[in-house]
């Protein structure tokens, strides 16, 4: 039996497998929206969608080109612009932006590269890869190869970031083995020369693909299943690379982490609530403190001395001379719980909790764990009491860089490492070469951040590499980060001056969900997520103890100063917020702000854009492209035809009669009427007259080789093209 040409794969088949193609594709770009700081996802997906219609119509290649070109830049100016689309602000601003990015590539500086060149390299994927996935699953039917990379992909993504697949791996498990099932299938027809007519009569065979991938789906999904029978990869990797489990090079979903040895590197958002509290202030609460810089990230200089208590908490980080309000409060911790730690405002001096529940305090850094029968477990809440410090400024400022207080006082809190370079030193001898006292040289480098350019950027942070220290870099090449870039440069700056710090962790207040006084309640209540986890500064003055700092951009500091003894109200040194604004919605606002400059700068207009209507518009256009896209597809037969109709009238060359032969040819084998490899030009016409009641096939097909082998020119042109016109208008009904 004489085998099919390969590519006489029905329309509808090829439509099918196409879009299995494209689905799996989109499992690449699902996570993309939770690993990194990429908005308007939705963008991506239409635009990826509009590359694969294109590729499917299988239209001429400069015609693609156009279209998935024009539909990249209609994306971009969407994304970016406020200008018209295509005036001289526009493109002058493309070839600028275009220019930054090539130098940066080249110079491997890769933090420097810009949203728009971002967005733009990630839209050209979509679009060469509406290409790749065509070929793959249409022209070649060979997919098991982009089966496996998606499953690898998302198991990387699994593993090492914050994306967790879970049950969801199901969907690309289901649409790869009915790929596989079909790509077979049609591979099976080919090998034994079977029409693909009788799949399209028998749809029956599609029956046995669709029951073996539900039932495998179930039993895999309903079976019992063995728990890891491999240890955990990450640590390995980690050692081997020198990455600490946190931040390290992998984008890594905000929250509280214990591991704080490599910082650096990208997060994303997390809304998830860690708890609830009750209090009548809003204030940070804190779980832990470290003392050891390593030029990477923070350790402890020796292990915990936990000593335990009863319902209280006798860390106590002040003086006696600081001036205290006596307050109550309640924490609630939400479902599922993972912190295995207290947390607890500053001067907590009474927990609440069940009588079965150790409470193990180290007295020196202020860390307290929770547990029962010598297991560390997760409150589900608690009561607390504590003495809400105001910090004297009037003493404060009567303590000196040079009082550092014992010998340990001085090893624990101004140790550095060696390696940390020089220009460190300069820069903070330089910030506080006007002041005097401590606290003045303390704000002077609290307030420095802010007045010097520095970002808040929770993406595309860099991690220092194997000989670069992590402070240097954010003081001196990146300038971009989130608190925990800002509050260890402090900390080491302050002690290049001999100014014990330490660095601390836990979390802000929260956004305040309900107010006391409007419900009439005694409180407050705060809620706070996995987003509000922070890190921030706290100082050592000898007559007033640990004082909290805040140096991290869009964060103020919620500790209280006492300005009575002297100290004018108006300082600039106070940075208590006149409003109720969250510090998290204060570094979205920041990131607002720039996002909208940056827009100026590029843009003659001065209008702002609704960006509801501007996606409106988007979707609207784009759909508005698609509907004359499928149009154009669904009439491109008749618009053929009328075309080369157009031609045999003017030009009734042979080169035209030739060209409407073979779009005759395609007509009937597009209609079910192929012509066999064996089979001669005559016989075939033999077989469409009779099919079709007619001589025009034999009359065209004899003109045709005339034509073709001794060259004649046809002289009754209006008659050889009224036969084809109504031979096609007999096939197409």
């Amino acid at each position: 039996m004489v085998k099919q040409d390969q590519n006489e794969i029905p329309f509808l088949y090829a439509f099918i497998m196409y879009v299995l193609g494209l689905l799996l594709f989109l499992e690449w770009l699902y996570p993309i929206g939770q690993i990194t700081d990429t908005s308007n996802m939705n963008l991506f997906l239409v635009y990826a969608l509009f590359c694969f219609v294109i590729s499917l119509l299988q239209t001429r290649w400069w015609l693609s080109f156009l279209l998935k070109g024009f539909g990249m830049l209609f994306i971009i100016q969407a994304l970016f612009f406020e200008s018209s689309f295509f005036s001289m602000d526009w493109m002058l601003y493309m070839v600028d932006d275009f220019q930054w990015n090539v130098e940066a590539l080249f110079s491997q500086r890769w933090y420097e590269l810009t949203p728009l060149f971002r967005s733009a390299l990630f839209l050209v994927l979509i679009w060469l890869m509406s290409y790749l996935i065509h070929y793959w699953f249409v022209v070649v039917k060979r997919i098991l190869l982009f089966v496996i990379l998606t499953f690898i992909y998302l198991a990387v993504l699994d593993t090492f970031t914050a994306y967790k697949v879970g049950l969801s791996i199901i969907r690309p498990f289901v649409l790869a083995f009915i790929a596989l099932g079909l790509s077979n299938f049609f591979r099976v027809l080919y090998d034994e020369g079977i029409r693909y007519a009788w799949a399209r009569k028998n749809p029956r065979w599609i029956i046995p693909i669709i029951v073996t991938v539900l039932a495998a789906s179930i039993i895999g999904v309903s079976a019992p299943k063995f728990g890891p029978q491999w240890s955990d990869p990450v640590p390995y990797i980690q050692a081997v690379t020198g990455y600490g489990n946190g931040s390290g090079g992998t984008v890594q979903k905000v929250g509280y982490g214990e591991d704080d040895s490599r910082l650096g590197g990208s997060f994303v958002q997390d809304d998830t609530v860690v708890f609830q509290a009750k209090v009548n202030e809003k204030h940070y609460w804190r779980i832990e403190s470290k003392d050891i810089y390593t030029g990477k990230g923070w350790e402890r200089s020796e292990e915990l001395a936990y000593m335990e208590q009863t319902n209280s908490l006798s860390y106590n980080s002040f003086s006696q001379q600081v001036e205290t309000e006596a307050l109550e409060g309640e924490v609630e911790f939400a479902e599922p719980l993972k912190i295995k730690k207290l947390l607890y405002p500053y001067g907590t001096e009474k927990v609440e909790v069940d009588t079965n529940v150790r409470l193990l305090v180290d007295e020196e850094l202020g860390e307290a764990r929770t547990q029962i029968n010598g297991k560390d477990i997760s409150l589900k809440g608690y009561k607390l009491q504590y003495n809400h410090p105001s910090f004297p400024i009037e003493l404060m400022k009567e303590s000196f860089p040079n009082d550092s207080g014992d010998a340990e006082m001085r090893k624990r809190y101004l140790q550095l490492p060696e390696t940390l370079p020089d220009r460190v030193y300069e820069l903070a001898a330089d910030i506080t070469s006007d002041d005097y006292n401590r606290y003045d040289k303390v704000r002077s480098v609290e307030k420095y951040f802010s007045r010097n350019g520095f970002v808040y950027q929770i993406s595309d942070v860099p991690v220092p590499s194997k000989d670069q220290d992590y402070v240097d870099q954010f003081l001196f090449d990146s300038q971009l980060g989130y608190c925990d870039n800002y509050s260890t440069s402090m900390v080491v700056m302050l002690r290049t001056l001999g100014i014990p710090a330490r660095w601390v962790k836990g979390f802000t207040s929260g956004e305040r969900i309900e107010r006391g006084a409007s419900t009439g309640k005694e409180f407050d209540v705060y809620e706070v997520t996995n987003k509000n986890a922070h890190s921030w500064v706290e100082v050592y003055f000898p007559k007033v103890g640990w004082v909290p700092f805040e140096p991290t951009q869009g964060f103020s500091n919620l500790a209280e100063f006492d300005v009575s003894t002297g100290t004018s109200s108006t300082d600039d040194t106070l940075d208590a917020p006149e409003t109720e604004t969250n510090p998290q919605e204060q570094q979205e606002n920041i990131k607002k702000k720039e996002e909208e400059k940056a827009v100026e700068a590029s843009s003659s207009a001065t209008k702002e854009k609704n960006p509801f209507s501007m996606n409106l518009f988007v979707y609207a256009g784009i759909v508005m492209l698609l509907g004359v896209t499928f149009m154009l597809y669904r009439h491109r037969f008749q618009l053929q035809t009328a075309f080369i109709e157009r031609k045999l009238m003017q030009n009734p060359d042979a080169q035209t009669y030739q060209e409407a032969y073979h779009h005759l040819l395609k007509l009937l084998k597009r209609n079910g009427i192929p012509r066999d490899s064996d089979q001669t030009l005559r016989e075939y016409a033999k077989r469409i007259d009779i099919r079709y009641d007619t001589d025009s096939m034999g009359q065209l097909t004899n003109v045709y080789e005339r034509m073709l082998y001794n060259n004649e020119k046809n002289k009754s042109t209006t008659e050889i093209t009224q036969l084809w016109k109504n031979l096609i208008k007999r096939i197409m009904g």
